[in-house]
């Protein structure tokens, strides 16, 4: 590609790892970053204006669920999504990819994010009228694309590698991804390998889709790749080369990521090695603490994932430290009876609106009379904690200190 959609500048190295920026037509990503999920256009419970002021710089909108709700000729008829959200950041858009596989093999297998994360976990699926989803696959895989039932109506759908390049241009996100097949750990190898040359086929016509269509909004967009080959290295390896040959303007690293966070660790030293040095690499669906270190040691620059938003809204909110301790999965759990009286902050030195206005009992007690602001002060502190994270490791980057860094946060006495 020769468009030159976005500008990717690297200013300074650590090994494998390297901070940035990445330039778009809607501002300047500072990397490495992490990218907050608005699935439905919308970071739950909080306006824009308050997203921003965490210090988040990009968001990561769902293809699969805008498609069907409210549908893209709404949105594009809006002006697109920047618009239609009203947020003049930089957006990112997935492929769909992911949320046909958990109505597929997600739902059969355990896993996934409508389905259970866990093999073998119970965990009753409906749709939007109550009807049971659980251990019935709703996607059928061809080679002409994915046909799926609406998890909202039952209504039947079909997504082709074109499709999704349509819909995404209707969207107009700044960077939007190639479609993609993901595969489940408990995939075979046969499989797996079958899958990924799938995935490959798919990225040649989404390239050609993509090389068809202009810019429905008026400012380019940049189209990312995605490498899959689940948890074997011979597969990463083969989708990693081939992917980051086709002239993409980033890649994303996505699919089966092993069973543990060691399993993904070792991936990502098999594929990163294979893909351009000069593109941005993206993780799916990835956000704590400790894997954004990992991964941003072996060359990871921007990372996606919900967790710290829904478990705020569980009433998880992420601290480093609990009155000096330091937390080995930087979480604490509001609704625990000895946070009743607790009259600190959510996290000692944190500057975001809720550690600067509320307690950590009042905050406890919003969530136990389920009020729906105990969502959005979580949800707030849980942003800025992943934006001041964020800003740290790049500023160790720069400053040739990342080592000590990732040793502080994660040496556990």
């Amino acid at each position: 590609m020769d468009r030159n959609p976005l500008v990717f500048e690297i200013d300074a190295e650590h090994g494998m790892a390297r901070s940035g920026y990445l330039r778009t037509s809607h501002g300047v990503i500072e990397t490495p970053a992490f990218v907050a999920v608005g699935t439905q256009g919308t970071v739950k419970s909080l306006a824009p204006e308050t997203v921003i002021a965490t210090g988040t710089q990009v968001l990561f909108a769902n293809t699969y669920h805008l498609y069907l709700r409210p549908g893209q000729r709404v949105i594009a008829d809006h002006g697109g999504l920047h618009r239609f959200m009203n947020w003049q950041r930089p957006l990112m858009t997935d492929s769909g990819g992911f949320q046909v596989f958990s109505l597929g093999a997600g739902i059969e297998h355990g896993i996934g994010k409508i389905a259970s994360i866990f093999p073998g976990e119970e965990d009753t699926q409906t749709n939007e009228e109550g009807d049971s989803l659980k251990d019935r696959s709703m996607v059928s895989i061809e080679e002409e694309g994915v046909r799926f039932i609406s998890h909202i109506d039952g209504s039947e759908h079909l997504f082709t590698p074109e499709g999704s390049i349509i819909v995404q241009r209707d969207l107009g996100a700044d960077i939007i991804l190639a479609f993609d097949e993901c595969t489940s750990p408990l995939h075979e190898k046969d499989y797996t390998r079958a899958s990924a040359e799938r995935t490959h086929r798919w990225a040649d016509r989404c390239l050609e889709a993509f090389e068809a269509t202009i810019p429905r909004h008026g400012y380019p967009q940049a189209l990312f790749g995605v490498v899959q080959g689940g948890a074997y290295r011979d597969t990463r390896e083969y989708s990693a080369k081939i992917i980051g040959k086709k002239g993409f303007d980033g890649i994303a690293i996505g699919g089966n990521l092993g069973r543990t966070r060691q399993d993904m660790y070792r991936i990502l030293e098999w594929t990163i090695p294979y893909l351009p040095a000069d593109l941005p690499r993206h993780l799916l669906g990835i956000g704590d603490v400790s894997s954004i270190f990992e991964a941003v040691e072996r060359g990871v620059d921007t990372f996606d994932c919900v967790s710290p938003t829904r478990n705020a809204r569980n009433g998880g909110v992420l601290v480093r430290f609990d009155k000096g301790v330091k937390l080995r999965n930087f979480r604490l759990n509001l609704r625990n009876a000895r946070f009743a009286n607790d009259l600190a902050p959510l996290e000692q030195g944190c500057s975001c609106y809720t550690c600067q206005h509320f307690t950590r009992a009042y905050i406890r007690h919003l969530f136990r009379a389920k009020e729906q602001l105990a969502h959005q002060l979580a949800s707030i502190h849980n942003l800025n904690f992943m934006a001041r994270l964020m800003s740290e490791i790049r500023s160790s980057l720069k400053e040739g200190r990342f080592g000590v860094l990732k040793e502080e946060w994660l040496t556990f006495e």
